[in-house]
């Protein structure tokens, strides 16, 4: 698997730095810094994977366009499943890229972390991660000289705050104009309360199904209801439970109709 994106790293001396990460990362670690990377790795000292992380020059877009050919080529079909979520990453200090206090939804609570944006694909033939993006808030983008001490993109600095949403929408298109094959796109309240985001996906012809707060209104032939008002018109018949798995707030079922 390494094979598919060694050619991304000029010289030798740093496609073994960044297999030895690779490593790192699949490593039944507890906790992913570089020094426990290194030691689950078989290195000897921390310092090659920081000097990689750090200083060395290798386009992270690349190993993820990377990424989305092998899922093109070897996992994708007419029936497959885009899904964005969210998750958060929980940090002491407030030198990280668009760190602040917030929800983290991997904390179940506000708490000082950085919240990220990621697009999975799932099918008949596999699922994989394949695309993120990093949310930054206001208190990042209206300072450009932290952004600029945290080696954040000008350009991205230029686009202004972009929501949640909109980080997904950009990366569906990404995907699509790369040619991943799709059936429909799944998302949880946060994506499917925002009217553009489903206007985008219309504007696609991209089946979706998203959550929905009780108090969303849709509009059918008789005008504008809320979804609590029809879904009580189904028969007690119709639904049934199913449990999704564990999350931080206990086992997660859904009624499905």
């Amino acid at each position: 698997m390494f094979a598919l994106i060694a050619g991304l790293f000029g010289r030798i001396e740093l496609r073994r730095r960044a297999r030895s990460y690779l490593v790192g990362l699949l490593a039944p670690v507890e906790r992913k810094n570089s020094r426990q990377l290194v030691e689950a790795a078989g290195l000897a000292d921390p310092w090659r994977v920081q000097h990689f992380l750090g200083r060395v020059v290798w386009s992270a877009g690349q190993v993820r366009d990377q990424l989305r050919a092998y899922v093109t080529a070897n996992l994708s079909s007419p029936g497959g499943v885009l899904v964005v979520d969210e998750t958060g990453f929980v940090k002491k200090g407030r030198r990280s890229a668009g760190v602040q206090r917030q929800y983290s939804g991997t904390a179940g609570r506000v708490e000082n972390s950085q919240l990220g944006v990621f697009l999975a694909y799932a099918g008949e033939a596999g699922r994989a991660l394949i695309d993120r993006e990093l949310y930054l808030p206001e208190s990042w983008i209206g300072d450009a000289e932290r952004c600029q001490d945290a080696g954040i993109p000008a350009d991205r600095v230029a686009q202004g705050v972009l929501t949640k949403p909109r980080l997904a929408e950009a990366m569906i298109g990404r995907v699509l104009a790369a040619g991943v094959e799709a059936g429909w796109v799944a998302a949880d309240a946060a994506y499917g309360r925002d009217g553009k985001f489903r206007t985008f996906l219309e504007s696609r012809r991209m089946p979706y199904a998203v959550e929905v707060p009780v108090k969303q209104t849709v509009t059918d032939l008789d005008g504008k209801r809320r979804v609590d008002t029809l879904i009580a018109r189904a028969p007690e018949e119709a639904w049934h439970r199913v449990s999704t798995g564990p999350g931080v707030r206990g086992e997660r079922e859904y009624d499905w109709a």
